[in-house]
């Protein structure tokens, strides 16, 4: 074998090919993370209207309110999305320095709302990965020790506004599959499918997921 990696019950799951969830249309994956800026954060899709002429009208006012949902969760573009033919081999999370250190403190991983139907793809042994926006570097390797969901712990990462609901609701639960030296994104960024310029996506084909291990492997502890 090439690395040994890949002989650590790598679960490539066969039972979640990418399109054949029945709700993929119910979330966005809006954040690209470059390497150019930091300022390509996981954050909540901003739910305000937009100011307009206001004539008082109610249904006007519905309008307006079902427009901001929409925009949320709206459909993933194609250019974001695995093939349908494809298998989910692997995801990457994204993190700061603010927000790393509670990642590993409760072994938990989690997004924006917008990607609560991404993450359910993902099931136990998943391989996983943890970029931290702020130093561009790529961490792992992971593995998911839960199935996907939605607020697998609520307090995380507690919206304070909202008391009781977590900013970033679609979750998994995480272990250590072993640690390695942080890929730089010189390193791991050839790997990735890249949209819009920098941008790459989060969703990981089999191909993609086994070349990071590689590389991971390369750079030992």
């Amino acid at each position: 074998m090439k690395n040994s990696f890949r002989n650590m019950g790598y679960n490539m799951n066969p039972m979640y090919p990418k399109g054949n969830n029945a709700n993929i249309n119910a979330f966005k994956m809006n954040v690209g993370v470059t390497k150019y800026s930091n300022t390509h954060s996981v954050k909540e899709a901003n739910g305000k209207n937009n100011g307009g002429n206001n004539n008082g009208s109610n249904s006007n006012g519905n309008t307006n309110s079902n427009s901001a949902v929409d925009k949320r969760f709206k459909t993933l573009p194609t250019s974001e999305m695995l093939p349908r033919n494809e298998v989910l081999g692997g995801y990457i999370f994204v993190c700061n320095n603010d927000t790393m250190q509670e990642d590993l403190k409760r072994q938990l991983f989690g997004l924006p709302a917008r990607y609560r139907d991404s993450v359910r793809a993902i099931t136990p042994g998943l391989p996983l990965f943890l970029y931290n926006y702020t130093t561009h570097q790529l961490h792992g390797v992971f593995e998911a020790a839960s199935f996907g969901g939605s607020n697998i712990d609520p307090t995380a990462w507690e919206d304070k506004k909202c008391k009781g609901e977590s900013r970033f609701p679609a979750q998994v639960r995480i272990r250590i599959r072993k640690l390695c030296k942080p890929l730089e994104e010189d390193s791991f960024r050839p790997v990735l499918h890249h949209y819009d310029g920098p941008k790459f996506r989060l969703e990981l084909s089999i191909a993609e997921t086994l070349s990071l291990l590689d590389l991971c492997e390369k750079e030992g502890i």
